[in-house]
């Protein structure tokens, strides 16, 4: 049935074509996969967030150290790479999810724009790795994006697709386990082609790709190795072209708890994405480390955030399934947060690792239940476009981590106070997003979609 108001179709007929003994009535499965099977379908979350946490490392440490920018203006420089291909990902990822969800091929309704999008980001990380001024970068990191979120948008409808309610807590941790890694192995790439770029510049271009390969496998594992399992939506003889303009269909504005969690999930990830980013910078002007003594710090650096986020990942999975998501969230904000002014405030390095530990063991619990949550209370039969959606807030976060954290309050900070003191004033920014998505979380309502026949056709 296609709503009047909207032109798209109501959540009501958002169901499954046909349901079979493995589904509930809201179209979610109900037979336990085995953890090989949870395993496969979170790994790809390894290669996305290699390539991610890799990609933005390399180019701030070029930013930083080769030149491409003048001295003062390194935020700024970030976020002209990074602010075309922001506007890109909103656009694309929840566009591709929704035409995902009504595709019909032999490899199934997912796996060719994951095959295709991965397949095109080594193309770009190749251009983006062989440019060398900023509007070349810019245009690589751009085409990249879309190319990345190609592949995204379909790819994170497997869970509510394929895990039924009772694994959705194990998914998420492994799902948070598997993107902590990633960022552990990128910024290790980084980090290693850091510290060996002052006697090889070309260190940077074999960083860049190995990234790229790392990602290329772990998408063959899903794409192989994963059974799909649910039929596509039917079309209703409608075109490609309506299809894909019902990923913006007004008809989203009924799910409150939805829309609240996408604003919470955007401040937190805006300051959990300052950490990373301001990392060389911090390093460089905060501690006037050079290039070398900061790619072997940033490798100590990662053992302890590697540690803290794997350490803290499994056991906050399973305690929100006991004590609700919502809490775990709430603790996230807290220790990151602290994490966060400890660097702030550190007066020697040692004090800004510890704060990094910290953050670290907040970004793991987050990462664990950010899934688990919004598998619970989005449509299940429209799993493409939500989870799109939702990850309109992860697309965006850097380029305002970098607009209002880098180019904003560093590189402002840097002038009026002099330089230095900006990485340690865009930290403290990090602070307020972190209150402000505690604050915006307040109002979900956690509970499963498929037990609260409430939320079936109005959501919160």
């Amino acid at each position: 049935m296609l709503d009047a108001a909207t032109g798209v179709e109501s959540i009501v007929d958002e169901v499954p074509i046909a349901l079979s003994a493995g589904q509930d009535a809201d179209g979610r499965p109900t037979r336990p996969l085995p953890l090989g099977h949870l395993i496969r379908i979170s790994l790809y979350w390894l290669g996305i967030s290699t390539v991610w946490s890799g990609v933005l490392d390399i180019l701030n440490n070029r930013l930083q150290y080769t030149g491409l920018v003048p001295k003062g203006s390194e935020g700024l420089g970030g976020l002209q790479i990074a602010l075309a291909g922001t506007f890109i990902a909103i656009l694309v990822q929840p566009t591709v999810g929704t035409i995902s969800d009504y595709t019909m091929t032999r490899w199934g309704r997912r796996k060719p724009y994951i095959f295709i999008g991965a397949s095109l980001d080594v193309l770009f990380l190749w251009g983006m790795a062989t440019s060398n001024t900023l509007p070349a970068v810019a245009a690589f990191v751009t085409m990249l994006q879309f190319s990345s979120n190609f592949a995204q948008g379909p790819f994170q409808g497997y869970v509510p697709d394929l895990v039924p309610g009772k694994q959705v807590g194990l998914a998420s941790g492994l799902i948070g386990l598997m993107a902590a890694l990633g960022n552990v192995v990128g910024y290790a790439v980084s980090a290693v082609a850091l510290t060996m770029s002052k006697d090889n510049p070309s260190a940077f271009f074999y960083g860049t790709m190995a990234i790229g390969m790392i990602e290329f496998v772990t998408m063959l594992s899903v794409v192989l190795h994963v059974d799909e399992g649910k039929v596509a939506k039917r079309r209703r003889g409608r075109s490609w072209f309506a299809i894909a303009r019902e990923a913006w269909g007004t008809d989203i504005l009924r799910e409150r708890s939805f829309l609240w969690l996408v604003g919470s999930r955007f401040c937190i990830l805006t300051g959990a994405s300052l950490y990373p980013i301001m990392a060389t910078f911090y390093l460089a002007q905060v501690f006037g480390l050079d290039q070398k003594a900061a790619g072997d710090t940033k490798l100590i650096l990662l053992g302890i955030v590697g540690l803290c986020v794997t350490l803290s990942v499994v056991p906050a999975s399973k305690l929100s399934d006991r004590i609700g998501r919502k809490k775990v969230i709430y603790f996230s904000c807290l220790a990151g947060g602290a994490g966060l002014a400890m660097g702030a405030v550190a007066p020697v390095l040692p004090v800004a690792l510890a704060g990094a530990g910290l953050f670290a063991v907040a970004a793991g619990a987050f990462l664990a239940v950010d899934w688990a949550l919004m598998s619970d209370i989005v449509p299940k039969a429209s799993t493409g476009r939500y989870m799109g959606i939702s990850n309109v807030a992860t697309a965006s976060a850097g380029t305002v981590a970098l607009a209002l954290g880098g180019a904003a309050v560093m590189d402002t900070v840097n002038r009026a106070f002099g330089y230095g003191v900006g990485p340690r004033a865009a930290l403290g920014f990090g602070v307020v997003c972190y209150m402000l998505g505690a604050l915006l979380l307040k109002p979900v309502i956690e509970r499963r979609r498929e037990l609260d026949p409430t939320q079936l056709d109005l959501g919160a």
